[in-house]
């Protein structure tokens, strides 16, 4: 039971998490800030904004529904906080593996963008309002693609298992160049799913004033802030470990591979972010369903033709 609290709670737990999101937030925003030729922050930067975020007054609109306006950057945070024990990280299989894991964690990770859209339109705010509308048409619109690029691999490896997904295709590793459309597609998916430019139209600071979160402030927001930086390791870490999975000797070996491997794929949606303008809205929902679905779709339908062949 000792155990089990400690993996729960510290290692590869909710301490873990957050911590290793604080460092995933300064090495986005550093890499961000190298590709544009800046300096970018210390490393300290993403504890000290949190830290000073719950220092602030939390301010709740009078016309807001008080509890629910509380209550869900808290449920956010959790979602996310439980998905993330289902990932194989350090270790070939995840704290609780069983077999459907892969859809649990994906329903999951569909939890933060609805609180998203419930926060704002619980702020009563016009700005907060068109932000959460943004936020739940993004979410019809790349979830179709994420969930079949996500599916594909599953497909081949005939388990819905994340930890059997990961063994499959650490056994059998030339496997992963089949997917590499499904790679592609679960990339971009995954970048409207963070909401991070080109996709970031439920905050579009320039038009919406922070969209969404324009009306919360202090604790609140640094609780949603944390759940946002840690669900890009949670998505980082669920690319990972379908599309580049690793059979480690040690924990150590496995640790290091695991940040090597998510720092790759930080890399990469932090290098989209650098050299994508944001897209409109109707761009997104075009991109999503005339492109990137049929792609997945095309992926899986392989997929099935060679799990009868291999």
């Amino acid at each position: 039971m000792i155990s089990g609290l400690f993996h729960i709670l510290v290692f590869p737990g909710l301490l873990f998490l957050i911590a290793y999101s604080l460092f995933f937030s300064f090495m986005d925003r550093k890499i961000y800030a190298r590709l544009q030729n800046r300096i970018g922050p210390h490393w300290y930067q993403p504890l000290a904004d949190f830290l000073k975020l719950l220092g602030k007054e939390a301010i709740v609109p009078d016309h807001a529904a008080k509890k629910i306006f509380a209550l869900l950057p808290v449920l956010s945070l959790v979602a996310i906080t439980v998905s993330y024990l289902y990932i194989p990280t350090v270790q070939p299989q995840s704290l609780y593996p069983f077999d459907g894991d892969l859809i649990v964690i994906l329903y999951l990770l569909a939890i933060p963008t609805v609180c998203f859209f419930l926060a704002g339109w619980y702020s009563t705010s016009v700005f907060a309002t068109i932000g959460s509308v943004r936020a739940l048409t993004q979410l019809f619109s790349y979830e179709v693609p994420l969930f079949m690029a996500f599916l594909a691999p599953a497909l081949l490896a005939d388990t819905w298992s994340l930890s059997g997904i990961s063994a499959y295709y650490s056994a059998h590793p030339l496997y992963l160049l089949i997917n590499l459309p499904a790679f592609l597609v679960a990339i971009v998916a995954c970048q409207g799913k963070l909401e991070r430019v080109p996709f970031d139209l439920s905050e579009a600071e320039t038009e919406l004033a922070s969209g969404t979160f324009v009306e919360y402030s202090g604790r609140y927001y640094a609780i949603f802030r944390l759940a946002i930086d840690c669900e890009l390791v949670v998505v980082a870490s669920l690319i990972v470990a379908v599309f580049m999975p690793q059979q480690a000797d040690s924990i150590v070996l496995g640790f290091l591979f695991y940040v090597i491997e998510t720092m790759i794929v930080l890399f990469i949606l932090a290098l989209i972010r650098t050299i994508m303008a944001r897209v409109r809205i109707e761009q997104m929902v075009d991109l999503c369903w005339k492109y990137l679905t049929p792609v997945a779709l095309v992926q899986i339908i392989l997929n099935l033709f060679l799990k009868g062949v291999l």
